[in-house]
């Protein structure tokens, strides 16, 4: 593995967890949301935040599997 797919990996991995934390703090700790006057689109944007990153994570995998079939 080279480092610049090290680096790409690192970010999506990186990526979904900031998603998961937060989307915990959201679902699970309504202490710590404070002011959010529109709080599902703050939500939806750590949704689709964790959504992009599984799909780097997914794209990531398959190419490191391709490539290593030579």
């Amino acid at each position: 593995m080279n480092r610049l797919f090290k680096a790409a990996w690192a970010k999506a991995i990186a990526e979904q967890e900031e998603a998961m934390a937060t989307l915990d703090i959201y679902f699970n700790k309504a202490v710590g949301i404070g002011e959010h006057p529109d709080l599902l689109t703050e939500v939806n944007k750590y949704v689709d935040m964790l959504a992009n990153s599984r799909d780097k994570i997914q794209a990531l995998e398959f190419y490191e599997k391709e490539n290593n079939k030579e």
